[in-house]
């Protein structure tokens, strides 16, 4: 086989049908628009429009809310710490802290309140932690494991105590 002789698979380039080209293309005059109207003009968008009647997103009742003062964590495992330290992202010796989390790479860059400790995996060495939260099996199990945890006050208690 040479180089002149390659040809595309059959049916693996569509050509597309164009619009509006006379009544003999199958798209000619409205060019598949139907008849006048503000629907076959360019530009229209209509997303949950009715015809004038009320639109189920306003007939149907509203439910809940969402807090827009919510707290959302960065999740970080117990076992995903003590791979971190045993792969050298974090330093043994040192306190595990939200900025060094984030400089290895362990917490993406989204728009956290901070980071939540979870007790997923075991941790088989002493580490000191301080973090936004924490919950009670990680502590135990960080120190069971000689470690400690420091577990920040929330802001809004701290700037009621001053």
């Amino acid at each position: 086989m040479d180089l002149n002789q390659l040809r595309d698979n059959e049916g693996s380039r569509y050509r597309k049908k164009r619009l509006g080209r006379g009544i003999g293309s199958g798209k000619g005059k409205t060019s598949g628009k139907g008849v006048k109207g503000q629907k076959a003009r360019e530009g229209v968008s209509l997303n949950g429009f009715e015809g004038g009647q009320l639109p189920i997103y306003r007939r149907l009742p509203k439910r809940g809310f969402r807090n827009i003062f919510r707290k959302v964590y960065a999740p970080i495992n117990l076992g995903t710490l003590d791979k971190a330290i045993a792969d050298g992202k974090l330093e043994a010796g040192a306190t595990v802290t939200e900025a060094s989390l984030r400089a290895a790479g362990l917490i993406g860059s989204g728009k956290w309140s901070g980071v939540r400790l979870l007790a997923g995996g075991e941790i088989t060495r002493a580490v000191t932690v301080d973090v936004a939260g924490a919950s009670a099996a990680a502590i135990a199990a960080v120190e069971a494991a000689g470690g400690s945890v420091k577990v920040a006050a929330p802001k809004q208690a701290a700037a009621a105590e001053a």
